[in-house]
């Protein structure tokens, strides 16, 4: 069970850090790349840490959501000027350096959202388990 919940995790992984990766680098609007890029941040680290950790921890999306919102907070406090990061372009684009209330939300959302299909693919799994056990 483990192993193909972990290979379900990376996929979802890989599906997502490609979509951000070409948000990232293609779409240049006011609502995708700020909102929709947001919410699958935390899908994305979610499903990273899911390929690890497939037992337990079931507030992992509580607990990615935390992570986020102090990190968006830490942007409110302009923790990369702070840290005297903001020449490197790469760890000022990771941390990001403009708080908003609205990341906090789509964080939220990210979470949420993988809650629940986490919750779909694990019950999937279970019914697919037990047919197995029935034959």
């Amino acid at each position: 069970m483990k192993t193909k919940l972990r290979i379900i995790y990376a996929v979802i992984f890989i599906a997502v850090l490609i979509t951000e990766i070409c948000i990232a680098l293609f779409i240049h609007d006011d609502f995708i790349r700020p909102y929709v890029g947001d919410v699958l941040v935390t899908v994305l680290i979610c499903s990273f840490l899911r390929i690890f950790i497939t037992k337990g921890a079931k507030l992992l999306p509580a607990y990615v959501f935390i992570f986020a919102a102090l990190v968006e907070i830490a942007q409110y406090f302009d923790i990369v000027k702070l840290l005297g990061l903001q020449d490197n372009k790469i760890l000022s684009t990771l941390i990001g350096r403009t708080f908003s209330l609205l990341d906090l939300l789509c964080y939220a959302i990210g979470c949420v959202l993988f809650f629940v299909t986490e919750s779909i693919i694990k019950n999937i799994y279970r019914k697919h388990s037990r047919n197995k056990l029935n034959i």
